[in-house]
């Protein structure tokens, strides 16, 4: 059993995400964001052997990867390098690569000495690693890193316990997939989780797609006297759907758009030259001022109706109108990306994917029947743009509605009336405006602040419990026992 307790300022957190890892040194009194942010991505240079290039050395070792700027300037210097990703699935595809991001996070990016290491660490890791799994990350952890303990908590649990709750259904709005968890008394229902192979980049593909109806910015993009070619084209309309979404400029519910017959609105017809671009870039000042004329004041409700903004991009003005809000639409109607050339590897002769809102009330459904009433009560939409994009919660909240049952005369205290949103909570003075997107390293950090502390407790691997039971301890002693 666990005998020692560890300061705030020694422990560290490692978030392990499919696409990203997130980390840092020490727990201050208000939870700080994460100091090291890289992604999880690796490169391995190929080497001519016998006359023909290889995929990779035969035997790689750990330092022969490179990761983060070491990466990105040998690609930017036209290298020849295989780019892998090991945790791209939510599972461990590689540990010998899994190990050298972590070797460098722990020793180039927070500084740490494996000779000198006093720090206990907290890891998370999506839902649904193997025992096998658990055990080979414990080894490496001490035997390679030499940490002074180990935990590991699942990623839809540090998400929950963010938002301040034991339970709920967990959306974690990924990349390239979409992670659905339902938690029951702090406890993840495997049997039931599920996902849809729908991320980020098919809804930055789609939008990409919707903008060439956009007039306006296909002749800004690529002008009639200097056109780029399709491949450049698609290119940049890819960086400006990403662009759109990082910069905060979608949002859903109230502000959600459904598209017309009609399509796009053609903002090339309605941009006049003088006073409607005036108003367009003033579109946050107050209307039309009681001197204005009738006509002036129309117009400018007519405008601002269209919900124009002007963006920088590539050193040229790009007018975006209603279209943008489409973002994110995918991920309630996956057939948007039948035509889409990127999307058509999601295997669509297997079976229609289907939609979040489906997926979620299924996965609900399998739950026990004393469990879905609580389930329900806690949806938290999460992710990288979970803080970006305003109103997913109440965009999917909408479309769930027919899976409950509301006030009717069959209705019983098994059945749930309704279903209530979870945000993290506006005391956690640092994550105020990342703080839904962030919620796995936040929930991280309260839980490391809790255990860590205990020195009776048994969530965490200490050194001598390893040498006593070894990689085995961590399926008993763990963060996800909590």
């Amino acid at each position: 059993m666990s005998n020692i307790a560890f300061r705030d300022s020694s422990v560290v957190i490692i978030e392990t995400g499919c696409t990203t890892i997130r980390a840092i040194h020490g727990l201050a009194e208000l939870l700080k964001p994460p100091a090291v942010e890289i992604e999880a991505r690796v490169g391995l240079r190929r080497v001519e052997e016998n006359g023909s290039a290889q995929s990779s050395k035969p035997q790689p070792k750990v330092n022969d990867y490179l990761i983060g700027r070491q990466l990105d300037e040998a690609l930017a210097s036209g290298q020849d390098i295989t780019v892998s990703w090991p945790f791209d699935n939510g599972d461990i595809k590689d540990f010998l690569a899994a190990e050298a991001l972590w070797k460098y996070v722990l020793f180039k990016e927070l500084g740490l000495k494996r000779t000198q290491m006093e720090s206990p660490a907290l890891l998370t890791f999506p839902h649904g690693l193997s025992r096998d799994d658990h055990e080979r990350i414990c080894q490496i952890f001490f035997e390679r890193f030499n940490v002074a303990a180990l935990s590991v908590l699942e990623r839809p649990l540090a998400q929950l316990y963010a938002a301040n709750s034991l339970n709920g259904l967990v959306v974690d709005i990924g990349y390239h997939r979409t992670d659905i968890v339902p938690i029951y008394e702090c406890t993840v229902q495997h049997n039931c989780a599920n996902y849809i192979p729908i991320g980020l980049a098919d809804c930055e593909a789609y939008l990409a797609n919707v903008l060439r109806s956009n007039e306006q910015v296909m002749s800004t993009l690529s002008p009639p006297d200097a056109p780029l070619s399709d491949k450049d084209l698609h290119s940049q309309l890819l960086e400006l759907s990403r662009k759109i979404w990082k910069e905060g400029y979608v949002k859903l519910g109230e502000a959600e758009v459904v598209a017309d017959d009609e399509g796009v609105t053609n903002i090339a017809a309605v941009l006049v030259a003088g006073k409607e671009k005036a108003i367009i870039e003033s579109n946050q000042k107050k209307r039309a001022t009681a001197k204005a004329s009738a006509a002036e004041q129309a117009r400018a409700r007519e405008i601002e109706a269209l919900d124009l903004i002007t963006l920088d991009f590539k050193d040229k003005q790009v007018t975006l109108g209603r279209e943008r809000h489409r973002f994110l639409d995918p991920l309630f109607d996956p057939t948007l990306l039948r035509n889409i050339e990127s999307s058509k590897d999601k295997k669509w002769q297997g079976g229609d994917v289907l939609p979040l809102q489906d997926v979620c009330g299924y996965i609900v459904a399998k739950a026990d029947l004393d469990a879905r009433v609580s389930i329900w009560e806690g949806l938290f939409v999460t992710g990288d743009c979970a803080s970006l994009i305003k109103g997913i919660g109440q965009a999917l909240q909408m479309r769930l509605e027919s899976f409950i049952l509301g006030n009717t005369e069959n209705s019983n205290d098994a059945q749930p009336k309704q279903i209530r949103i979870l945000h993290v909570p506006d005391y956690f003075a640092e994550y105020r405006e990342k703080g839904d997107g962030f919620a796995a390293f936040l929930g991280a950090s309260i839980v490391a602040k809790i255990i860590f502390s205990d020195p009776i407790g048994r969530n965490f691997v200490s050194k001598a419990d390893y040498g006593s039971r070894g990689p085995k301890a961590i399926l008993e002693m763990s963060a996800s026992l909590l």
